[in-house]
């Protein structure tokens, strides 16, 4: 395997140059050189040196030193020259001196940091072998170090802990969470020693923070192979202390939809979003939003097979909960839970009425309804049955965007409480509220009444009726067309077996 030249930016080059120039040892390392390896474009550039964090920041113009680790970060002067232009320059190249092995006791970091002169010190402390390899276009034969033989083992496909692999992820528990990242990101195999060290260690990631597991979660999520990911997370005993929840599938038998337990439907669910490139929030809606089956499962001895009545409202809690513990986002949980809150929403386009759509599309929200309509399409191969019938998907979406030009929220009718106040002369205060979704109500039903001079006429109308009358007639009418609406999916749902 080699590298090539031209496959390696002007600005890491240079940088090297100036750290050699000034008498300096320097190569690149770590994840850079295995992509490049790999004919990968690297995310991040690393080098390491001989040099100290303060003989580094002075021979740079733009660098920024906020660590305990000894890591500098320069910002390449061509960045500087041309800021937008991130797609062609390298922004940041974070440079470290070589650092000898420490204590770990926290099983997080070390516990001191100690600087060397020796890069054999620095590259026997790193994590994976295929990791571990050093390279400098101006240096060595082949430009490579290469001490623990990382690049026959990229050339096998192997991921192998450098020495001691116990050693190695008791340094670091986080390291587990990465051999299992790094496969499905690259579509390798953890070496049985290191495989075996991984189980024997699993419970030392219970000493890394959320935040950190979660990151690695999300890569391994937005792999091209994120099944075999969690596969790998559960086989080896890891998935206890990232997503326990997710366990409890495992073996729990479904009804005749499906052709695989609790477990393998999600993960199917989950690959499924990852082939079609769906994004982050629908990659783990696929993979939570059945979490709840398993405690929500009851036999129909009438029907003869099992049900599940409710698990998307016991899912979206559950869910909640999990992603919080991981601390995602509020706006990732936001739209997390609700795709998973509503995604058993199933039409008959022959039957199902646009009210219906609209509905969901206000419970969903406009920017969300299409994720939504991804889920199904995960949800339904990851049962085991064919694609989704080309004519209903296109009925649907057409139903959809169809729905989507009429009102389905207050803020989108041709009336506000501006004007209520205003022209109409009426007093602020809750009633007008209760009158604008009462005429939501009347809209979502027959979106051809949503016009200033009919919501003008009904408004005065309404004004004259009392205040609790209003907000019960608003609520009833509300609660009337929600009732009528889930009645009929619910046939849908018993004609087409979905439960």
């Amino acid at each position: 395997m080699k590298i090539a030249h031209a496959d390696i930016p002007q600005e890491v080059l240079s940088t090297l140059a100036r750290l050699q120039e000034n008498g300096h040892k320097a190569y690149i390392v770590g994840g850079c050189v295995r992509d490049l390896l790999l004919r990968k474009k690297p995310k991040d550039w690393d080098i390491t040196t001989s040099a100290t964090p303060e003989q580094i920041v002075a021979l740079y113009k733009h660098t920024f030193y906020e660590n305990t680790f000894g890591t500098v970060g320069v910002v390449t002067e061509e960045f500087q020259k041309d800021p937008e232009n991130t797609d062609k320059t390298v922004a940041i190249i974070e440079i470290t001196p070589f650092r000898l092995e420490s204590d770990y006791t926290d099983g997080r970091r070390p516990d001191a940091v100690t600087f060397s002169k020796d890069i054999l010190d620095d590259l026997k402390r790193r994590d994976f072998t295929i990791n571990s390899i050093a390279y400098n276009p101006n240096e060595q034969e082949n430009g490579f170090i290469d001490p623990h033989n990382g690049v026959s083992d990229l050339e096998k496909n192997l991921i192998r802990a450098v020495g001691n692999a116990s050693i190695r992820f008791k340094e670091d528990g986080l390291r587990l969470m990465r051999a299992v990242r790094i496969a499905c990101e690259h579509d390798f195999t953890i070496e049985a020693e290191t495989e075996k060290a991984v189980r024997e260690n699993a419970k030392c990631l219970a000493n890394i923070s959320q935040e950190r597991i979660r990151d690695e979660v999300n890569r391994i999520l937005l792999s091209k192979r994120p099944k075999y990911g969690l596969e790998l997370l559960k086989d080896m005993g890891l998935m206890e202390f990232i997503i326990p929840e997710l366990l409890a599938g495992v073996g729990v038998e479904q009804n005749q939809a499906h052709a695989f337990d609790v477990w393998e439907h999600l993960l199917r669910s989950l690959q499924c979003a990852a082939d079609k490139k769906y994004p982050l929030e629908v990659r783990i809606a696929a993979l939570l939003h059945d979490i709840s089956k398993p405690e929500t499962r009851r036999f129909d001895k009438e029907k003869g097979e099992y049900t599940f009545y409710g698990h998307e409202v016991v899912g979206e809690r559950v869910s909640k909960k999990i992603l919080e513990r991981l601390h995602y986002s509020n706006d990732t949980i936001e739209e997390v839970t609700k795709l998973i809150r509503w995604h058993m929403f199933f039409s008959d386009t022959e039957q199902i009425s646009l009210s219906a759509v609209r509905r969901m599309i206000n419970n969903v929200g406009k920017d969300r309804i299409w994720d939504l309509m991804d889920l199904r399409v995960c949800d339904r191969i990851g049962t085991g049955r064919p694609k989704e019938s080309p004519y209903r998907l296109r009925k649907y979406h057409s139903m959809i965007e169809e729905a989507l030009r009429d009102p389905i929220t207050v803020g989108m009718l041709k009336i506000d409480g501006n004007i209520l106040i205003k022209e109409l002369s009426m007093a602020p205060g809750p009633k007008i509220g209760a009158i604008l979704h009462t005429l939501l109500e009347e809209v979502l039903e027959n979106p051809a009444l949503n016009t200033k001079d009919y919501l003008a006429k009904r408004a005065n109308e309404l004004s004259q009726m009392e205040e609790q009358e209003l907000i019960k007639l608003g609520k009833a009418g509300k609660e009337s067309k929600e009732k009528a609406d889930q009645e009929l999916i619910e046939e849908i749902r018993k004609k087409h077996w979905v439960k």
